[in-house]
């Protein structure tokens, strides 16, 4: 029997725990700004960086909220019954058996189905602002995978850039010398997404959205760019021996330096468009001439 002048077993846990949570909880949090927080973690590009970036953001900050709110209540119960249902020195036989209890049955039944019926709607609302946008673009840009590099087709200007791969050998910066997609600023574009040889991904981090692109299976990516700025891009499927090569850079330009750049293009002679006869397993149909 515990002395009346010694603290039980019960508050000694609760101590020990306590002094653990005020030692670890400041560590943890210790490494996370206020911006990296509110940002939900995402990297702190991606801020503004498109107009779905924050439909995005306020998804997933809502969905890991709710989250660590269950988690923390799950593992306080587990943590509570460990220490309160624990076996003491005198206890004899088995602990008393119960078959169910109703509440909790009913309890741990109903959250679950609360939860996913929240997340459900809170998806569907932001797929139909992001990926189920289909807002005709005022610039259309046509985006080519290789092995293993990239090419971009400015549909509007009739004009084009063939991406060479470039190998990371150490004498350059990863992507430094990587194929550069232009991007108008607050224009409402249509990125479309093709595959010349194997399945790839278009992936921009700061853009919080990425595209499978696979061979035969074309689409589009509608975005609207609010905010100038050098971002990087890279393939996010496994794709061959060089896979970890496959970068390229996206440059988020005014409409004026968007038309210059492009009028450059035309200039070195890249007038026209980079077609499907550069996909690898093409052939020209029945009576054309190639």
């Amino acid at each position: 029997m515990d002395s009346p002048n010694q603290p039980g077993p019960r508050r000694s846990w609760a101590k020990r725990l306590g002094i653990l949570g005020a030692v670890v909880l400041p560590v943890l949090l210790s490494g996370c700004t206020k911006e990296q927080i509110a940002n939900g973690f995402f990297p702190l590009e991606s801020k503004g960086a498109t107009n779905h970036t924050e439909a995005y953001t306020s998804l997933w900050n809502g969905a890991w909220i709710a989250s660590m709110i269950v988690g923390l209540i799950v593992w306080g119960l587990i943590l509570w019954a460990i220490v309160a249902y624990r076996r003491r020195k005198n206890d004899r036989g088995l602990p008393v058996q119960m078959r169910y209890s109703m509440p909790i049955e009913i309890l741990f039944t109903v959250t679950p189905v609360i939860l996913v019926l929240g997340f459900f709607f809170q998806n569907v609302q932001v797929m139909a602002k992001t990926t189920d946008d289909r807002t005709p673009g005022t610039q259309v840009i046509e985006v080519a995978a290789k092995q293993w590099a990239w090419d971009f087709n400015y549909v509007n200007q009739d004009v084009y850039y063939a991406g060479t791969q470039v190998p990371l050998d150490g004498t350059a910066a990863p992507g430094e010398n990587a194929p550069t997609l232009y991007l108008p600023v607050n224009t409402d574009l249509e990125i479309k997404l093709h595959s010349r040889d194997v399945i790839h991904s278009f992936w921009v981090p700061a853009f919080l959205e990425k595209r499978d692109m696979i061979p035969g299976n074309d689409q589009s990516l509608y975005l609207r760019a609010e905010k100038e700025g050098d971002f990087v891009g890279k393939c996010a499927e496994l794709c061959g021996e060089y896979h970890s090569e496959m970068l390229f850079n996206v440059k988020v330009v005014s409409q004026a330096e968007f038309d210059e750049y492009t009028q450059s293009l035309a200039d070195q002679g890249n007038t026209g468009q980079l077609g499907p006869e550069y996909d690898r397993n093409w052939y020209p149909k029945e009576g054309a001439q190639e």
